[in-house]
């Protein structure tokens, strides 16, 4: 499918170079020498193209065939596939279970939404087109299911600013309008962007390096039918939108008209794709394909064109696919809107960038009988329409350059297709254009010799226009057009080089990066977080983690998982973390969460979760508990148990189980300030209930997107308990700042997009409200007359529980004091909702606000939630019976100073709780 190899040209570089040429043959290529000096290859300029060949490539192998007859196909056709017919397991409970997939594709956001991309080399091994089954998928959320026998007349529109609105059909479409077939790269905006996620995280999921894909497009060009509708004058802009409905509406984008009316941009409308009618995940029935350009710009499901005087004020394109300047961090963007709507930061045309695909990730080269050469193969693209002029490979970090061979299949659909020749129902319209909207492969024959020596292979690409790839990485918050030169690291190992590339994509582990950050390597230091010797870098300090020992010496003890199984209920609930056995039966009522958070962990292995949540205080206390280790076979058995939704096809009433993971669906974000949202995410039935108590917990559980590692964390919903179907969730995001760094959930979360699975287990809590003042702590009722609940942030949730249902309860005589205290006005969360339940009931509740940083108009309390404040409003503990108990929740300083403050006031600890 590549076509001739040719040799490889090296670059005329210093004597010095770790690049030796190989032999070369005098008579076939051109060279100099000077007295004195070693023979020097010179460089082909421009480099030497495969397609310059007199002979047609070899496409032999396509299962398709063009309308000409020949013997040999004179340009790429697709390849051979075996589309894939049944729905993957993964996908049978996700609103996309209408379509199948290929299983090797890697997900890169759980398992919904879909977003995907094939494993480098099987992309690579593909050639020059791309199957549908291993193209990348980029949705936003679920896929419109389109019947096949309404496809001829899906209807789309071309309204706004134009003389002549349209409606039209595809079958008019395709009856009404010449139709064209020509091979474009789409690429994603987030192409290779876990290598900046490495570098610090952003705001987006982790793509490795296989995030494009190429394919032959046949459709009609977008000027033919903006054309038609006449654009007013003061038209700017072509606006699209598809038929994907998402939380903040459906998708859209804009593109500048000239660009859609200049047929040297490409840009059409196309409804085949490799020759076959449009997958479900790739726009079916119809989309738009904006070639030279993120692949953000070409509209899926395509449903309108609005033609308008400015650019798009849909959700998506404002939000999304911008390149904010590298200063602007994920709290600053999310707190200072200005930055989205500077449509100077928009992201349209494509960097130049190149990928090495040989060797592979991991691959191995053993030196014993290796060949004296290895040829190194990758990919390159440009943006806008421009032509990849050169590559280049480096074996000692820039200093020197080889020139790399280049191939380019797209001219052959320039130079070997006939003047009218027709391919799928479309003409192969290219012989008249110069611009390049597809990638292009590379090769270099590199001396194992020079491998052996060299610690890395690196390559950049330069466009006809001069723009090269930076030596670099440019940070954004969203973590897109990362394209610094591609390092593979070469390790010699015994007699072997092993090679390693920057990342892998989604959570898969490995890679030099990885590596390197994990050793402490700070990859910003120029050197790509090796330690180099007098550069004058700063020394990372790197925290040591500290070894906690958990177990005691003296125990041998060997445990089956039947024995653990016996030991799984209330009287003796024992558990497994890291392959040790703990009983925690001597810690039920001292546990700080409760005594459910030990039985919910009885027979099971807890790794996760115990690892995630506690300190190295309360790891350093399991000695004492420790019991003895199970078998490996138990282990294994244990692991493999279910840790996910029940398979049972009876619909579960209720939600949240106590030892087992349940996954819900994020299906909405509301943004309640800058830095707090309300997380809404579907049930697995609409009439499925929580099962969460009043003032209990649930626990969430995400996967750290770099290392894989699971995050775990307790929050109190808003939701109700008995409300169905749905689940709310406040969270306050903490975003990294210069002076700490954020919260790890919480920036997950908020990073996740909508259709993306989570988590979820309980309840978990010491403390339920029954009613009627009746209440739990650790399993034993009391009755409280006066709850004081003192709250700040995001910790008035359990607080917000609790207040409701005694509010709502009219029958319910429980008097309230509510201290509620933050920093600015907006900082209050959940204030509608309060102030609604107390209006009415001031004689059961006296609901406090208090402002460390008031404005002037502010007319509540002002200052922290101190003594004074506490002596006014709360008083001494009054009864001696447990009638009077305060519920508290907030920062630890908060937590603490409270703490304090009520004991010197003669509150003792059985009346305090903490959330």
């Amino acid at each position: 499918m590549y076509g001739q190899s040719w040799p490889s040209a090296a670059a005329v570089m210093p004597s010095k170079s770790i690049i030796s040429p190989p032999d070369i043959d005098t008579n076939s290529r051109n060279y100099v020498t000077k007295p004195g000096e070693n023979l020097v290859l010179l460089p082909p300029t421009p480099p030497r193209s495969e397609g310059d060949s007199s002979e047609p490539p070899d496409l032999s192998g396509s299962r398709r065939t063009s309308t000409s007859t020949l013997s040999t196909p004179r340009y790429t056709l697709p390849p051979i596939t075996t589309p894939p017919k049944e729905i993957l397991k993964e996908d049978l409970k996700t609103p996309d279970s209408h379509v199948p997939r290929d299983p090797r594709l890697i997900r890169l956001t759980g398992i919904h939404p879909f977003n995907v991309e094939a494993p480098l080399s099987a992309l690579y091994d593909e050639g020059f087109l791309t199957s549908p089954e291993l193209f990348y998928v980029r949705n936003h959320g679920a896929v419109p299911e389109v019947d096949d026998s309404t496809i001829p007349d899906w209807e789309f529109s071309i309204e706004g600013m134009v003389k002549k609105p349209i409606k039209m059909t595809l079958r008019d479409l395709i009856a009404e309008y010449e139709q064209i077939t020509v091979p474009i790269t789409l690429v994603c905006a987030g192409n290779r962007r876990k290598e900046q996620n490495l570098v610090r995280k952003s705001k987006g999921f982790s793509w490795g390096a296989a995030g494009l894909s190429t394919a032959l497009w046949t459709g009609v060009p977008l000027a033919e039918l903006v054309r038609k509708a006449m654009p007013l004058r003061g038209a700017k802009y072509v606006c699209m939108e598809g038929a994907d409905k998402l939380p903040n509406g459906y998708y859209g984008t804009s593109v500048k008209l000239n660009w859609a009316m200049d047929p040297n941009r490409g840009i059409m409308v196309a409804h085949k794709m490799n020759g076959e009618m449009l997958h479900p995940d790739h726009g079916k029935p119809l989309r738009v394909v904006v070639p030279g350009q993120i692949g953000g710009r070409s509209v899926k499901w395509l449903k309108r064109l609005i033609i308008t005087a400015t650019p798009s004020d849909n959700w998506y394109h404002v939000n999304d696919n911008r390149a904010l300047p590298t200063m602007v961090s994920p709290e600053q963007s999310a707190n200072e809107p200005k930055w989205w709507m500077d449509e100077r930061y928009a992201i349209f045309d494509l960097s130049t960038n190149s990928v090495t695909a040989y060797p592979a990730h991991d691959e191995r080269l053993h030196l014993t009988n290796a060949p004296e050469t290895y040829k190194v193969r990758g990919y390159a693209y440009g943006g806008g329409g421009r032509r990849v002029t050169r590559v280049e490979v480096t074996l000692d970090k820039g200093k020197s350059w080889a020139l790399a061979n280049i191939r380019y299949h797209e001219d052959d659909y320039r130079d070997y297709a006939d003047e009218n020749e027709i391919l799928f129902g479309g003409k192969i319209d290219m012989g008249w254009r110069e611009t390049c909207f597809a990638w292009c492969f590379w090769d270099i024959d590199l001396r194992v010799e020079d491998l052996k020596f060299s610690g890395d292979v690196m390559v950049r690409a330069m466009d006809e226009s001069m723009n090269i790839q930076p030596r670099d990485m440019y940070w954004t918050v969203l973590g897109m057009m990362n394209n610094s030169w591609y390092r593979v690291t070469i390790t010699k190992e015994n007699d072997s080089l092993l090679f390693e590339h920057p990342t892998q994509p989604a959570l898969i582990p490995g890679g030099w990066m990885e590596k390197a950050k994990k050793k402490g390597g700070d990859l910003t230091n120029g050197f790509w977080g090796e330690s180099v010797s007098g550069a004058g870098q700063a020394r990372v300090v790197v925290e040591g983690k500290t070894e906690v020992k958990m177990t005691k010496d003296e125990i041998d003890q060997v445990l089956s998982v039947d024995e653990l199984k016996k030991h799984g209920g209330e009287e003796s609930p024992w558990f497994v973390v890291d392959g040790q056995v703990y009983d925690g039966k001597i810690f039920l009522e001292g546990h700080p969460g409760g005594a459910t958070s030990i039985l919910g962990a009885a027979g099971q292995d807890v790794t996760d979760e115990f690892m995630a949540i506690h300190s190295e205080t309360a790891k350093g206390m399991m000695p004492q508990y420790h019991i003895g280790s199970l078998d490996e076979a138990s282990l294994a058995a244990l692991k493999e148990g279910p840790r996910a939704t029940s398979e049972s096809s009876e619909p579960r009433p209720i939600f949240l189980q106590p030892k087992m993971w349940t996954k819900a669906m994020l299906s909405a974000k509301k943004q309640v300030s800058s830095d707090t949202r309300i997380f809404t995410f579907n049930l697995e039935h609409g009439d499925q209930i929580i099962g969460l108590p009043i003032g209990q917990h649930l626990m969430m559980r995400l996967r750290d997107p770099i290392t894989g590692d699971a995050i775990i964390r307790s929050y109190t919903p808003i939701s109700e308990e008995r409300d169905k179907g749905l689940l709310h969730i406040l969270i306050k995001v903490y975003f990294d700042t210069k002076e700490r760094a954020g919260g790890k959930m919480t920036q997950a979360l908020d990073a996740i997009p909508i259709g993306y699975s989570v988590d979820f287990k309980g309840p978990i809590g010491k403390f339920e409200y029954l009613g009627n003042g009746r209440c739990t702590v650790n399993s034993k009722e009391r009755f409280v007359e006066r709850f004081i609940m003192i709250c700040a942030g995001s910790g008035v949730t359990p607080i917000f529980q609790v207040l409701r249902a005694i509010m709502k309860d009219k029958e319910d005589k429980t008097k309230c004091v509510v201290l509620d205290g933050n920093r600015l006005e907006e900082d209050i969360l959940c204030r509608e909702e309060i102030d609604f339940l107390v209006r009415g009931n001031e004689d059961r509740c006296n609901l406090i606000y208090t402002l460390t940083q008031p404005t002037d108009s502010w007319q509540g309390v002002r200052g922290r939630v101190g003594k004074e404040l506490l002596e006014r409003e709360v008083g001494r503990c009054k009864s001696q019976d447990g009638a009077e108990m305060v519920l508290i929740c907030g920062p630890e300083l908060l937590e603490k100073s409270v703490h304090s403050l009520l004991n010197n006031m003669g509150w003792k600890d059985d009346d305090l709780l903490f959330f």
